[in-house]
């Protein structure tokens, strides 16, 4: 049985459940407070995944300022509460509850809108640890006077959403997530259906597109109204500007979309910027005005992987080194746009094969690289997903996005 108890404060709920039998200790839900709590909800996938070769140990600094007001300028406009499950001494779940009132404002029918909050940063160690922890968050977000909840999203659409149920047998590569194949059972039998789907694609770099596709390429470079060009790095923050301003544009009604703030751009530019590579970040203007870019980082979780969450003592020396002139087999497509008034046409498609062609020479040549990753594209989104299918490449991870009535 479940008994909820409250103490005294704005919200501060305590979920105990009675064990089956006496050889287990009971199952206690408390929100996180203070640094020690906040240290073990930091630390508990390091214990779920140590024996998973698939998992990425994320920088335990870089997670520490994600959920920390303050730091991540996403708190702005948002409202968060973690959870911890506990087993006796014994930390055996964590959980999120969030809403963002930017994402409060935004039309119903792109999947946000009025009354949903989110929940995220989901681990459980078993399905009865995984519906006290969405109990608790589902109470949490009712008690702010959410009318639905949509998750996992962890914290923000633009940062890791949904949760893996297809791909768990390789590493996810830079700002992708990694969970156990065990959540999907453990969020659906608490009631959640699918909303959306998010589809990462990979494909072989090493190789030429087919015929069509080059001579597509070909064609745009014979069009003077088109000019694809390298970021240029000494102008940082000028060009951040630019590819984030057609970004908020050319997303605008994209399911799930929230708008980035001036706060949060900064924040971005500053976070992206060790691995942002001239070569990798291509701006296309059409008649000299900007209206499309692709942005390609290369697979940061190659080089964080032997850390082990942590730059001490000698991680940050390795990782400098690293980012110096990366060497690296994968390189991520997370993000490329097209202006609104261009996505019919037929230039669209265009302007991102020849971004895609300019990255992918440099890509082998300068880096290395073998191996692309597109994603995440929204598996209803036509177009992206006919350019992905176009280059030859094949979807390697599903992420899958659930929604609830509250």
């Amino acid at each position: 049985m479940i008994d909820i108890a409250q103490t005294s404060g704005e919200l501060r709920p305590i979920l105990i459940i009675k064990a089956a039998t006496v050889a287990q200790s009971d199952l206690v839900i408390t929100p996180v407070s203070g640094k020690a709590d906040l240290k073990a909800f930091i630390d508990l996938p390091w214990s779920l995944y140590a024996d998973d070769p698939h998992w990425v140990p994320p920088l335990k600094a870089e997670v520490k300022a994600l959920l920390t007001p303050g730091e991540n300028p996403f708190f702005d406009h948002a409202e968060a509460q973690y959870f911890l499950a506990r087993r006796g001494n014994s930390v055996v779940g964590r959980i999120s509850a969030h809403f963002d009132r930017l994402a409060l404002a935004q039309p119903t029918n792109q999947g946000m809108g009025p009354g949903t909050g989110n929940f995220g940063l989901f681990e459980a160690t078993d399905a009865d640890v995984g519906a006290a922890l969405i109990a608790a968050a589902e109470d949490w977000l009712r008690g702010k006077g959410m009318t639905r909840a949509l998750g996992p999203i962890s914290l923000s659409i633009w940062e890791e959403p949904g949760l893996l149920i297809q791909g768990h047998d390789h590493p996810p590569t830079v700002m992708m997530g990694h969970n156990s194949p065990a959540y999907q059972a453990m969020i659906e039998s608490t009631g959640y259906a699918p909303a959306k789907q998010l589809l990462c694609y990979e494909l072989d770099i090493t190789h030429q597109f087919p015929p069509l596709i080059q001579r597509i390429v070909a064609s745009g470079h014979k069009n003077p109204r088109i000019s694809i060009r390298k970021v240029d790095k000494s102008k940082f923050d000028a060009e951040a500007a630019i590819i984030l301003g057609i970004l908020n544009e050319a997303w605008g009604k994209n399911w799930g979309f929230v708008p980035i703030t001036d706060a949060e751009i900064a924040h971005i530019g500053k976070k992206l910027k060790p691995i942002v590579f001239e070569d990798l970040i291509m701006i296309a203007e059409l008649d000299g005005e900007p209206v499309a870019f692709m942005i390609t980082l290369p697979d940061l979780n190659e080089a964080l992987g032997p850390l082990n969450g942590s730059l001490l003592p000698f991680g940050w020396a390795r990782l400098l080194w690293w980012l110096r002139k990366p060497k690296v087999r994968t390189m991520r497509v997370p993000l490329m746009g097209v202006v609104q008034r261009l996505q019919a046409s037929r230039i669209a498609s265009q302007l991102a094969f020849m971004m895609i062609e300019h990255i992918r020479l440099d890509a082998v040549a300068h880096y290395g690289s073998t191996r692309g990753e597109i994603g995440w594209v929204l598996d209803d989104n036509q177009g992206m997903n006919a350019i992905a299918e176009a280059i030859n490449s094949t979807v390697n991870k599903v992420y899958q996005i659930y929604e609830k009535p509250l």
